[in-house]
């Protein structure tokens, strides 16, 4: 396609997606590695030499479905802060795990709902604790963003911030709660905040909701250096991401460290800008289909939360 045909193309500051650019080439894709070195020389430079570079060195491609079609669907994530115990006890009793020993050997592995229930899943489980979280919903949250961070309370009573990441998951499908409460008419839509309302309306329901989701993600705790608290989780291709300027895209359609030409208007955001393809979702299948990294904690949840409008997508390809 033209440059022209890219919407707000002249408008849009570029000094966040040059940093999430600069992330994405300490892991490029091959064709992309080329670009690098003039990636980093204009991270310095103004935001007409990097339009200009990229008029000059890249080619937009109109990303469409096998059935031409050229408009798709966005959502939202975040990364949840959530209060978490290293040890069980009467407020926090709901475990974040770590892998099973022998994941590999049962495909898929035990449900949601096996896990709570069977005693061999649960001896299975035993010792592979991470931490132990107050609200089920919360856990489920964390589960589904596929990463955060946990104020964590230490034995000692000290309290620190660690971060937790996606190490794999049971195999089972993965089923939408909220879209779960929508089919029995329990909520008008399928946003956290609806969910929470359910929730605090029917305590007593809570666990057969969540059940209604088989799948279950594995942590592994990761590390926190200062220098990245200000930054995302590693996203599927190994970099942090950049709230507002990583995705998650379907890497069968659109490769890891790509970047893209975002256009979206809805009643959550009003988005015409560059962003890189940093990461995936179970949920992220096709080609016109990507998840808006929103940020971190209470302000992107709300964002994140409602996040689902129209998309249009063009990858930006060296010439």
């Amino acid at each position: 396609m033209a440059w022209a045909e890219l919407p707000g193309l002249g408008d849009d500051p570029l000094g966040e997606a040059w940093s999430a650019w600069l992330r994405s080439c300490e892991r490029p894709a091959a064709p992309l590695a080329a670009l690098c070195a003039d990636v980093r020389s204009l991270s310095q430079g103004s935001d007409e030499q990097r339009r200009n570079w990229m008029l000059t060195r890249l080619q937009p491609y109109r990303v469409e479905t096998h059935q031409s079609e050229p408009v798709g669907l966005l959502t939202g994530y975040y990364e949840p802060v959530v209060e978490a115990s290293r040890l069980p006890n009467a407020r926090f009793n709901v475990p974040l795990y770590r892998p099973p020993a022998l994941l590999h050997q049962r495909k898929p592995w035990y449900s949601r709902q096996e896990m709570d229930t069977l005693p061999e899943a649960q001896a299975a489980l035993r010792g592979r604790e991470i931490a132990w979280l107050a609200d089920p919903v919360a856990a489920l949250n964390l589960q589904i963003q596929g990463s955060g961070r946990l104020l964590i309370t230490e034995p000692d009573g000290r309290q620190r911030i660690v971060r937790v990441g996606y190490a794999g998951t049971n195999d089972q499908p993965y089923r939408s709660v909220g879209g779960w409460l929508q089919q029995r008419r329990e909520v008008r839509d399928a946003s956290w905040p609806s969910i929470r309302q359910w929730v605090a309306q029917n305590p007593g329901r809570v666990q057969e909701m969540l059940w209604a989701n088989p799948r279950v993600t594995f942590f592994q705790e990761q590390p926190l250096p200062e220098s990245e608290s200000a930054v995302g989780p590693r996203g599927a291709q190994g970099v942090p991401l950049t709230a507002g300027r990583s995705i998650a895209v379907d890497p069968g359609s659109i490769p890891y460290g790509t970047p893209v030409w975002l256009a979206s208007a809805g009643p959550q955001l009003q988005l015409q800008r560059l962003v890189l393809a940093q990461d995936t979702g179970s949920a992220i299948v096709g080609a016109v289909r990507a998840d808006y990294f929103v940020g971190t904690g209470p302000e992107a949840s709300q964002i994140a939360g409602r996040l689902k409008q129209p998309l249009r997508l063009w990858v930006l390809w060296p010439r």
